[in-house]
């Protein structure tokens, strides 16, 4: 056995009966990340290579360094920042390419199996306020959320341990009856060391890559496993 597969028990192997409350991410957890990668990755090289006369592979090198520099901060998922450090309009980009924007697969099923259920459904995401906008003017998953908190109005990206100790003042949230999803192992270590005890990794955020199972997280591939 791969070790990637080790990880990969039963994610499902506690009880619903001791969970109450359900804290999901948004991209590449909710929502297709290949929206966010083409993005940044392609999308803003493209104009930014244009409006500056640049080379395309050098568009992506300068951005790349400059994405980089402030990884894992609350400006890295701030589109005000970006508009103003890369002098583009990036809501409007965003909204340039919306309709690539998509739900996961079996997410609206498990937002409905959450709520059968009684669970408390809290969006918990390192997406800017205006992001948030964007994508749920495409989709429509808003409506099963209890209530949405980004880090942006938290003061603290979901990597850093204050996240946590903030969003705890505003929700209150019992830590080992709380179930955190995320694709992110960085944030997903980052409650662990709170002290979160049910975690669970999405190894295929994004339809157009291979999944990666985690070495330290139970992983699933879709909701589909959790139900």
């Amino acid at each position: 056995m791969q070790a990637t597969e080790l990880v990969r028990q039963n994610p499902s192997s506690f009880s619903w009966h001791e969970i109450d409350t359900v804290l999901l991410d948004l991209d590449g957890t909710l929502l297709d990340k290949y929206y966010d990668d083409f993005f940044w990755e392609t999308f803003v090289p493209e104009v930014f290579a244009k409006k500056n006369r640049i080379e395309m592979s050098a568009a992506k090198t300068t951005l790349l360094h400059t994405y980089k520099k402030v990884e894992d901060t609350l400006e890295w998922t701030d589109l005000d920042y970006w508009s103003n450090e890369l002098d583009l309009n990036i809501p409007q980009l965003k909204r340039d390419i919306g309709h690539l924007i998509a739900v996961r697969p079996q997410v609206t099923e498990f937002l409905e199996y959450l709520k059968e259920k009684e669970k408390k459904i809290y969006l918990v995401t390192n997406a800017h306020p205006k992001t948030l906008e964007v994508k749920f003017e495409r989709v429509d998953i808003a409506k099963h959320f209890t209530a949405m908190f980004s880090s942006k109005e938290v003061g603290a990206a979901k990597e850093q341990p204050e996240f946590w100790n903030r969003l705890k003042e505003t929700l209150p949230f019992t830590r080992d009856k709380t179930l955190f999803v995320d694709d992110t192992e960085k944030v997903l270590q980052s409650a662990r060391d709170y002290g979160l005890c049910h975690l669970i990794h999405i190894a295929k955020p994004s339809s157009k890559l291979p999944p990666t199972f985690s070495r330290n997280f139970p992983s699933i591939l879709s909701f589909e496993e959790l139900m």
